[in-house]
């Protein structure tokens, strides 16, 4: 048996919270920081110094040696440079450990190295990061020791956003202003900010590590870019919330006391649908600490697995055949005093105010359908959306049974009267009890569900950043939040004003709504009739980023300029291409070293055999037909490779951007399919022991 964790002794022992702020700080110190975070004031350098040297101090008794500005850039992944706390030795040999306000406040990597769609030549190097005091510093322990992590924003030397925080950072500030706009109109004077509240369920293939390090497409891509389906995948349902097998508790548990110390709030752990593969889910925190929380559970996630022989598998769908991976983002906006603005009460037909947030979603959702779509946009997630296991690729919203009634209610006779009941669950066991019966039921089909009080966007892929979808998310509720007060403010009549808004939104934007089964080609043929785009895939999707639209809505609230999205559509085009070129090589470069030389080896077998069983007299008609039909398919197989072959050569004359992304989406990709169809067939012929990689079955119900 494992030793006993005491969560409460550990929980945020390695963060630089509150508490430990209010301990340490001198109360001067620690008020003014306290106006930063929730006031935005400008923090001085003296008072700086004395944050420095304090969490200097409190992090060296932690073990930690080094500093990092610890940032997001637009690689999908963190990024970090080390400086140890030593000064210039004294004359006596000796170092003081040192760490300054500017050092807490401002760092200086190399900002040509990073992406930046032109916004930076490879020449113009100077970019900063400056110390976000809204999400808090923390040690991380690892093989490199301590370092104490300063989350942090990445700009250009023109000021230009290169990071992901940012411009979260930005959106945040244009919902909390639009937000109090409305509440204020509604009476309230109390609430002195709105934030959007996240938490992000993080979904995750486990693999045994030996088995993943033979597996070239898996350490290249993320993912199998060659693989037949074993005799049993995820058709029992048997792995769903299933028992959790040992080895993989152990890494559980392990990755929780990582968490936990971190202050990342990791409550829920089951396994997922598909073999191998599970889920984790924390409480909610507020929106850029969500953001960065979730960037610590991926890191963890992995680091763990190692010490455990196992490898986690981030991608969205890293085993064709069985579900891929997402990451569903549960939004919510709530006031500093408690007040959650999506809570519709029992009696929602009466909460006039929820009724209004709703209908400035519904419009904000309908409005800019083509920007959250593209905010879930990734290479992985091509593999993962409207393949019945995750939503489709068309927006839409789910209210469920209650709220949609209340809306038909307000479209057909202008005012809503009665709200749908609950009521009870009678199981027909004595000894069991009833149980309270929600209002509405959940559709897991849904890509934007409303469940309770909070929307699910279920769309997100496992490996991605959750900045993007709450970007948007958090500017296009700005925005029908902005717009409604404009109408509000002017109105003689406020509570007929309002009245007559939430009908207008709501019968504007019905089309939006949808309760039914989002994975059904019914619901594909009811979308187009209903207008809304069925965006496929991510290069279908960039295009929003750059239109009139989106740059007027993202400059009106300054979250992004023409510039920074101009150069984030540069980014995902030149991502999108490298990711599938890199795709292309590692199947060439498997099917070339590994499967063709495979092959011919057992088909030298068979036809050695073929000819000693005739040579003994016998028949030999099974050798001889399994012999014909592997030499075909080795022939199938070296003929789209060398078509494969061909045209990545050609991508090479292509130019790059736009033309280079569709050229690897309409040509590349599916010549790859092409290749791995007759692979796959002959994995299932050819001798197990001569196949020159595990299978599914091994990856999968080997671990």
């Amino acid at each position: 048996m494992s030793e006993f964790t005491n969560v409460a002794e550990i929980f945020g022992s390695n963060v630089f919270n509150d508490a430990v702020m209010q301990e340490r700080l001198p109360k001067k110190v620690y008020k003014e920081l306290k106006k930063t975070i929730e006031e935005g004031k400008e923090l001085d350098l003296a008072t700086a110094d004395v944050i420095a040297h304090e969490m200097k101090e409190w992090a060296i008794e932690k073990g930690a040696t080094h500093y990092t500005h610890w940032f997001q850039p637009l690689t999908g992944v963190t990024a970090e440079k080390h400086d140890s706390f030593i000064s210039a030795p004294d004359k006596n040999g000796k170092v003081l450990m040192s760490f300054s306000g500017k050092e807490l406040i401002k760092g200086e990597p190399d900002a040509s190295s990073f992406p930046s769609g032109g916004l930076r030549a490879t020449f113009e190097a100077r970019g900063y990061t400056a110390w976000d005091c809204t999400s808090p510093a923390f040690v991380r322990q690892d093989a490199a020791g301590a370092t104490l992590c300063i989350p942090t924003a990445f700009c250009s030397y023109t000021g230009e956003a290169l990071d992901q925080k940012t411009p979260l950072l930005r959106s945040m500030e244009a919902i909390n202003t639009e937000a109090l706009r409305l509440l204020r109109l509604f009476g309230n004077t109390t609430s002195r900010r709105v934030t959007p509240s996240v938490g992000p369920e993080q979904e995750y293939f486990l693999v045994d590590k030996a088995k993943y390090l033979q597996r070239k497409d898996l350490i290249y891509t993320g993912r199998t870019l060659f693989g037949a389906m074993p005799p049993k995948g995820q058709e029992l349902d048997d792995h769903y919330f299933g028992n959790i097998r040992q080895r993989i508790a152990a890494f559980m548990k392990e990755v929780n006391e990582e968490l936990w110390k971190l202050g990342v709030t990791a409550k829920t752990q089951h396994n997922e649908v598909a073999p191998a593969q599970h889920e984790l889910a924390p409480i909610y925190a507020e929106c850029n600490v969500a953001v960065d929380h979730n960037q610590i559970v991926m890191k963890t996630l992995k680091m763990v697995a190692c010490r455990h022989g196992l490898q986690c598998l981030l991608h969205e769908k890293p085993f064709a055949g069985v579900n891929g991976s997402g990451k569903h983002n549960n939004w919510s906006i709530t006031t500093d005093d408690g007040i959650n603005l999506l809570d519709p009460g029992t009696t929602p037909h009466e909460n006039i105010q929820f009724l209004l947030v709703l209908a400035c979603i519904l419009k904000a959702v309908d409005t800019h359908v083509d920007l959250l779509r593209e905010s879930a946009a990734d290479v992985g997630n091509d593999h993962r959306l409207g393949a019945n296991e995750a939503p489709p690729a068309i927006i839409s919203v789910f209210l469920g049974e209650q709220l949609e009634d209340v809306v038909e209610q307000l479209i057909s006779t202008g005012e809503a009267t009665h709200s749908l009941k609950g009521g009870k669950l009678e199981t027909g066991v004595k000894t069991l009890p009833d149980l309270t019966k929600d209002a509405t039921d959940r559709n897991r089909t849904s890509p934007f569900a409303f469940t309770g009080n909070k929307f699910e966007f279920r769309m997100v892929g496992s490996k991605d950043s959750i900045a993007a979808p709450n970007i948007v998310l958090n500017t296009i509720v700005a925005e029908a939040f902005a717009e409604a007060s404009d109408v509000l403010e002017k109105a003689e009549d406020f509570d007929l004003a309002v009245h007559d808004l939430i009908k207008k939104y709501l019968t504007e934007h019905q089309r939006i709504v949808f309760n039914g089964n989002g994975y059904s080609d019914a619901w594909v043929e009811e979308a187009e009739r209903r207008g809304l785009p069925n965006i496929k895939s991510m290069v279908d999707a960039i295009p929003a980023l750059t239109t009139d639209k989106a740059i007027g809505l993202f400059e009106k609230f300054h979250v992004f300029t023409k510039a920074e999205l101009e150069s984030r559509a540069e980014i995902q085009y030149e991502t999108y291409a490298k990711a599938i070129n890199i795709e292309a090589k590692a199947m060439i470069d498997i099917a070339s070293k590994q499967i063709i030389p495979a092959v011919i080896k057992y088909t030298k077998s068979l036809a050695d055999t073929v000819n000693s069983v005739t040579a003994a007299g016998a028949e030999a008609s099974v050798q001889s037909e399994l012999l014909a039909e592997t030499s075909g398919l080795l022939s199938d197989t070296k003929v789209a490779l060398q078509k494969l072959m061909d045209l990545d050569k050609k991508s090479e004359e292509v130019p790059e951007g736009t033309e280079l992304a569709h050229y690897f989406h309409e040509e590349i990709v599916p010549a790859m399919a092409e290749l791995r169809a007759p692979v796959d067939a002959l994995e299932m012929i050819v001798d197990k022991e001569m196949w020159p990689m595990p299978s599914y079955g091994d990856l999968m119900f080997e671990v």
